[in-house]
């Protein structure tokens, strides 16, 4: 990854803290940002959250020690957020489009 490798966290409690979700995530590697979303209504957590890693062995680190795992009473999953497409060979170095669909 460019930046760092992000995983995504769902069934977060909705009245977890970011400091919260920062301390349980911390124990498997350093935890380079942590993007947490309020329900702008409610001011509560909406569910989930996204955690960045520096490397591909702290969030996978994370992932396996945060599946099934319960904070604040709730049972947490875990997965990369982001997977690489495989590269499509063409000709001339163009990716090739899908088909449009058939007008009738």
């Amino acid at each position: 990854a460019i930046e760092g490798w992000i995983i995504m966290v769902t069934n977060i409690h909705e009245e977890a803290t970011e400091e919260d979700v920062t301390d349980f995530f911390s124990d498997f590697g350093d935890v380079k940002g942590l993007h947490l979303n309020l329900d702008r209504q409610t001011g509560y957590v909406k569910g989930y959250c996204l955690v960045e890693y520096d490397t591909s062995t702290e969030a996978e680190k994370a992932i396996m020690g945060a599946r099934g795992t319960e904070l604040l009473g709730k049972t947490l999953d875990a997965d990369f957020c982001f997977v690489q497409t495989p590269h499509v060979s063409t000709q001339r170095g163009r990716r090739e489009r899908s088909r449009s669909p058939l007008r009738k």
